[in-house]
């Protein structure tokens, strides 16, 4: 079993976000974790837990976990290992900003049983940073690497977005150089794409902004394939790298569709064909959880068909493939055949060129 929390709250919306967040001065951290904790209960009576999974990994997501109270983090894993029972090596990964990693936070966190923390870099590039609507500075991440380091937790990841506007000048070559530069154990690498309801999206309507060009979004993605590979990283999801024996196992869970259990506002939760989702908004949720009413939004179930088809996307998503006989024998030869994709010990896999094309192949070969 997977348990994912979703902490809405941030300083700031970045320009790019359209996730489910709530802008706070002052984070209620002690009313999250009640709230949290009331959903978390709900679910102990629930099938899912047939034949007692432990649990194998803890994800805190946002939003900004890092802003709650950091004893938060170890009220909510304390309840969570209380009530279930939980690997020794459990992978348990906080998100967090820059500038909420202090020495003193730090070593809560990992007093409280975080292992692993997910750095929001995006860019070393101070007008970057700011077209972004970033609350923190490049010098501020190498000293959160720093802090979290000291305070002994385990595995270090950093975010970085790719395709940015060719008009702010950011040079994607030495972002990497500085990523590498702090040699974390693992990077996670996006593409910006336009949201709706986004700063973004309403800058790129009024014509401020234009998206970077197909040519040039693929050749940072390529650029970052061997830059990264040269030295050692592992490319083994189409956004992630790794060094060996550094992949993130949380979210590995989900392209091998593992059963994992989202709590808080927005969170999803799936297991076999079930997929079923929280309210969106903090405020909404809150009411719902507070009054006993449950704060589920949405279930579905996803048909064979449906489940085939995100078998083949998430399993073409990584390093290892799928089995051949998924894919018609012409397609999976035809995409050999241009360089995107080749044999793997599973079958087939795509590759860096491959992953370029990952939805557009993946909708030809259904």
């Amino acid at each position: 079993m997977h348990v994912y929390l979703h902490v809405p709250f941030c300083a700031r919306r970045c320009s790019y976000c359209d996730f489910a967040i709530a802008v706070r001065r002052e984070v209620p951290s002690a009313a999250y974790a009640d709230a949290v904790l009331r959903e978390w209960t709900g679910w102990q009576a629930h099938e899912i837990w047939t034949g007692s999974p432990q649990v194998e990994s803890v994800y805190f997501g946002g939003g900004t976990p890092s802003r709650l109270e950091p004893s938060t983090i170890g009220r909510i894993l304390e309840r969570i290992a209380a009530d279930r029972p939980v690997a020794t090596d459990a992978e348990v990964t906080l998100e967090a900003n820059p500038d909420d990693v202090t020495p003193g936070a730090a070593r809560i966190w990992r007093a409280s049983g975080v292992n692993r923390v997910s750095l929001g870099a995006q860019s070393f590039d101070p007008g970057v940073l700011g077209w972004m609507h970033r609350t923190h500075s490049a010098q501020q991440t190498g000293a959160a690497v720093e802090a979290l380091r000291e305070a002994g937790i385990a595995e270090l990841s950093l975010d970085l977005i790719f395709g940015l506007p060719e008009s702010l000048g950011r040079d994607w070559s030495t972002d990497l150089e500085r990523a590498v530069a702090l040699w974390p154990d693992h990077l996670s690498l996006y593409g910006l794409t336009v949201e709706d309801r986004t700063p973004l999206a309403r800058w790129a309507a009024r014509g401020e902004m234009s998206p970077l060009n197909d040519d040039r979004y693929a050749a940072e993605f390529l650029e970052a394939d061997r830059v990264l590979g040269g030295v050692g990283y592992e490319h083994y999801e189409v956004s992630n790298y790794s060094l060996p024996g550094r992949r993130a196992r949380h979210n590995s869970a989900y392209w091998r569709r593992a059963p994992f259990i989202g709590v808080g506002p927005s969170a999803h939760s799936g297991w076999g064909s079930i997929r079923r989702w929280n309210q969106r908004e903090w405020a909404v949720y809150e009411r719902a959880v507070a009054a006993g009413e449950s704060p589920v939004a949405g279930t579905e179930e996803l048909d064979h068909g449906a489940v085939e088809l995100e078998e083949l996307y998430l399993g073409l998503r990584t390093l290892e493939g799928v089995p051949s006989e998924w894919l018609p024998l012409d397609t999976a030869a035809a995409w050999i055949d241009s360089g995107w994709a080749t044999a793997s010990e599973r079958g087939l896999r795509l590759t860096v060129e491959g992953w370029l094309r990952l939805d557009a192949l993946t909708a030809a070969a259904r």
